[in-house]
């Protein structure tokens, strides 16, 4: 008697292992190489000029209003420089969300080097913190649109 194939799972935490098999990395891995590499690329961009460049974020191209992220990657890059002042100023989410990739990034390594399953960016997501978070960066994007108004 042969069992009947089964279809990989669409959703849940069997998706993830299964979309972190295929891949090799899972979800909160991919995320952390993508925050490291975007700290990475900060810390090259010179920043005595990243104030005065040309405007990327195609909400404020065409409204000329910040949106929720704006100001994040120079934010970034004033932090790479260590002018924590200017990151703040920029964008107070900056530096707390770059502290999230480095601790992401070192809780992914630390998991793989002991072989423990790899952190479900599904559960940080959903964590009370991480929710109050998102809350507080959306409340600070609705006081700097009015300001702007």
């Amino acid at each position: 008697m042969t069992t009947p194939p089964t279809t990989p799972p669409t959703s849940g935490p069997d998706a993830a292992r299964v979309e972190s098999a295929r891949w090799g990395l899972a979800s909160a891995e991919w995320t952390a190489a993508a925050g490291v590499l975007a700290l990475g690329v900060a810390a090259v961009l010179p920043d005595s000029s990243i104030d005065s460049g040309p405007v990327i974020c195609p909400f404020r191209r065409l409204t000329g209003l910040p949106c929720p992220g704006c100001g994040l990657t120079r934010s970034w890059v004033h932090l790479m420089h260590g002018d924590l002042p200017a990151a703040f100023a920029v964008h107070w989410f900056g530096p707390l969300f770059a502290a999230f990739v480095v601790v992401l990034a070192v809780a992914s390594v630390r998991r793989r080097i002991v072989g423990a399953p790899a952190v479900s960016l599904d559960r940080v997501i959903r964590h009370p913190v991480t929710v109050a978070v998102i809350g507080a960066w959306l409340a600070y994007a609705i006081v700097r649109l009015v300001l702007a108004l």
